[in-house]
């Protein structure tokens, strides 16, 4: 999912009569989990795109 960052991924999730995404990134030492949300439109939203840029920042500062 390169409209949010490198190394991340977009998982999608049937359930029933939904449909769960999983924004996640790959790093060498862990699997990040940037948001998981129910599946209502085609294409990812902007503000779900937004909010993970926004993890992950918060996320990699954290860990230096």
């Amino acid at each position: 999912m390169a409209t949010v960052g490198r190394r991340c991924h977009e998982l999608r999730i049937p359930d029933g009569d939904k449909t769960w995404r999983i924004i996640y990134r790959l790093d060498e030492d862990a699997v990040v989990i940037a948001e998981v949300f129910q599946k209502r439109a085609r294409t990812t939203p902007n503000a779900v795109k937004k909010l993970c840029k926004t993890r992950l920042k918060d996320y990699d500062n954290a860990c230096r």
